[in-house]
């Protein structure tokens, strides 16, 4: 439930620092210098190519001595093990690429009781950290939104719930998730076009410090609800494991706007927004266009599960009102994309 014993403290927690802008790893050992001298980089095989080989360049220029720790691609108790053993000799560690790796990266530096550093090479993290914009790929910036939008929408209906720090939500945090969702309506669009342009604007620069900063400290200091608990539960159907993570939990999103009866004027603006930036609110769209009932009530069941974080809200929440916003929402996209007249 969402505060059982009644905890009456507030709780706001944040990174350290946050850094952002187009030379943020050319800089980087301005940055990192105060960590120490000797960082353990973990990152995948792709994100060294792509971004690693330039931050150990940068580094190693201002006197760093770099290890390279070749992240496997999977989060596990063995894989952390075996990067730890790697970063022995280590002062801190970097975690440079998307979720899992970051992951990764905060376990082990963990393990080894040093301090992590987060370069997130996508705008689909909301992990708040260091963060470098360059030329992240198209779904990437869509997903990462999705994740954002559902920032406030979910926060602002667990004002009585434990956010993940173990207190209550501070005013802090829900005036981030309003400042989050305000951006993300105004330059969402416009971002999302310079993306796909590969350049860097204000709006995108907006956007980033949206899906990055503002989602990672409005989530974890405002508190999750039924569109991340629905995400969870389409693990469920196999045919929605290559969708990335914002894009499920646009869906949702949705769904849990219908969940909790929200007017359709407003729900439409959700609706609007997500068609500009080409994410996911109906079946079809998610690629699961003969999905079964049957197979939604497997999402629903996952969703309700105990200790998921639909049991934030104060709304009631049976499994058999979540299937029904999944089927609803997949209705009212259909019909809302109709209505637009937009080719899909």
């Amino acid at each position: 439930m969402p505060n059982p014993k009644q905890i009456t403290e507030r709780y706001f927690q944040s990174p350290s620092k946050y850094i952002q802008g187009p030379a943020a790893i050319k800089n980087a050992a301005q940055y990192l210098e105060k960590l120490g001298k000797k960082p353990l980089l973990t990152c995948d095989s792709i994100v060294y190519n792509i971004a690693g080989k330039n931050l150990i360049t940068a580094l190693e220029t201002h006197g760093f001595q770099v290890t390279r720790a070749e992240f496997a691609g999977e989060t596990s108790g063995k894989e952390i093990d075996r990067l730890a053993d790697l970063g022995k000799n280590s002062d801190f560690v970097i975690g440079l690429g998307g979720g899992k790796t970051m992951d990764t990266a905060k376990a082990v530096a963990s393990k080894l009781n040093l301090a992590v550093a987060i370069l997130p090479t996508t705008a689909s993290t909301d992990a708040p950290a260091p963060r470098s914009p360059s030329s992240t790929p198209r779904p990437a910036s869509s997903s990462g939104m999705g994740d954002a939008i559902a920032t406030n929408v979910e926060a602002r209906l667990c004002k009585s719930s434990l956010n993940f720090g173990g207190g209550l939500p501070t005013e802090v945090a829900t005036a981030i998730g309003n400042k989050c969702e305000e951006i993300l309506l105004a330059f969402g669009k416009q971002a999302y076009e310079a993306n796909k342009a590969q350049v860097v604007t204000p709006a995108f620069e907006k956007v980033v410090e949206a899906n990055t900063l503002m989602s990672g400290l409005g989530f974890e200091s405002g508190g999750l609800a039924a569109a991340h608990a629905i995400h969870n539960g389409f693990t469920a159907i196999p045919g929605l494991h290559h969708l990335l993570h914002g894009e499920k939990v646009a869906f949702g999103t949705v769904a849990q706007l219908i969940l909790v009866g929200t007017p359709t004027a407003e729900l439409e603006v959700y609706l609007a927004f997500m068609l500009s930036v080409d994410l996911p609110f109906t079946f079809a769209q998610l690629g699961i266009p003969e999905v079964t009932n049957e197979e939604l009530r497997r999402v629903a069941t996952l969703s309700c599960a105990p200790g998921e974080t639909i049991w934030n809200m104060e709304d009631p929440v049976t499994e058999e009102l979540v299937f029904g916003a999944i089927k609803a929402a997949d209705a009212v996209g259909r019909e809302f994309i109709a209505r637009s007249g937009k080719k899909l």
